[in-house]
């Protein structure tokens, strides 16, 4: 009876190993599981996060395009009035001779200083000429000899240039040292 009993002990213990193996097996299953699904909400997540970071730098690069557009909306209004304030420089620059042409040139002088006032407001300012040659705001028409200026400094402007906000509208025209 011992025999029976250690038999029936045996085989109580075979089935427990057998329940707990099934039960491993199942925990194995839903860790499987767990993983999987982890796996692919990191990979979601990281999705939404790159995405969410494209939109945003959309975002910025529409708003700057924006300010730029309204920055440069009087580019093409300004450059057509440059040939304007070019003939009136020039007809500032003649000799009163009488009270009338003088009258005449204080008028002249009196538009074109309302001209800057309003370029400045507008962000056109004048490009400086007096020093180096600067490729990227000065266009050199011809090279001449000079004693009294270094070689690349600006010896006469032919044409004066502006930029508005920075860019350049039209190109200085000058005459440069050899």
């Amino acid at each position: 009876m011992s025999e029976e009993k250690d038999l029936a002990q045996e085989q109580g213990e075979c089935q427990e190993a057998q329940s707990e193996s099934i039960n491993f097996d199942a925990l194995n299953g839903e860790n499987t599981k767990i993983l999987e699904l982890e796996a692919q909400v990191n990979e979601l997540t990281d999705k939404y996060y790159r995405a969410n970071a494209d939109f945003e730098n959309l975002r910025k690069r529409v708003e700057k395009e924006k300010a730029d557009i309204a920055s440069y909306a009087n580019e093409k209004f300004a450059r057509d009035l440059l040939p304007v304030i070019d003939a009136m420089l020039m007809g500032a620059n003649f000799k009163a001779d009488d009270e009338f042409s003088a009258k005449l040139k204080e008028g002249i002088d009196l538009t074109l200083n309302e001209f800057k006032k309003c370029f400045e407001k507008h962000g056109i300012s004048e490009i400086d000429t007096s020093g180096e040659f600067d490729p990227n705001v000065h266009n050199a028409v011809m090279r001449v000899d000079s004693d009294a200026h270094q070689s690349g400094q600006i010896v006469q402007v032919m044409q004066r240039g502006y930029t508005i906000n920075g860019r350049v509208l039209r190109p200085a025209m000058v005459s440069i040292a050899n």
